[in-house]
């Protein structure tokens, strides 16, 4: 689905989803086919995939090699409409997962997520937002993972109570509670 149409038909979970939603509904406006691509500096869509185990007690994560955290599986649109594709995409490059349902095709969580300034690849990638829609999918703990060591140092099944312990990222645990809130 084309994110201006999946961005206009998410319900919001909260006052602040209101006013995000508002926001990036503006941005889109204005320029929908900029916010694709990394090439708009200030801010650029992304999607995460949320993957639960079948029991909803663990949550499929990955040890971030340059924020050096755990945090769900995502990545850049990078022109592509459908950030749903998008989401999935990111879960079978990043630990190898290419059998994983949906919860809904619809988003489960959008947010506008401050990203500090960081060196990828040597470069320097300023401060930025990421437009990002996260989906949730439900995977089989026994399915193989496997590391991409250019991204991520591990993966594993994290169980929901220690997901606070392990992210460092204290907007991304806010999101992450908020989908389980939703999910479970």
């Amino acid at each position: 689905m084309d994110i201006l149409q999946s961005v206009q038909e998410y319900q919001p979970y909260n006052k602040e989803e209101v006013k995000e939603k508002q926001i990036i509904l503006d941005m889109l406006a204005q320029n929908k086919e900029m916010i694709l691509f990394r090439d708009s500096h200030l801010a650029h869509a992304t999607a995460t995939a949320m993957v639960f185990n079948e029991k909803k007690d663990k949550v499929l994560m990955i040890k971030h090699n340059i924020f050096d955290t755990w945090a769900c599986v995502g990545g850049h649109a990078d022109g592509e409409k459908d950030l749903l594709f998008v989401a999935k995409k990111e879960l079978q490059e990043e630990t190898g997962v290419c059998d994983a349902t949906p919860i809904s095709h619809e988003i489960l969580s959008l947010d506008i997520l401050l990203v500090a300034g960081h060196y990828k690849r040597g470069e320097f990638v300023p401060n930025h937002l990421h437009i990002n829609a996260t989906f949730g999918f439900i995977a089989k703990e026994s399915v193989k993972l496997r590391i991409k060591e250019d991204e991520n140092s591990d993966v594993a099944w994290i169980p929901l109570e220690e997901i606070s312990a392990r992210c460092k990222e204290e907007e991304f645990v806010k999101v992450y509670k908020k989908i389980i809130k939703k999910i479970i």
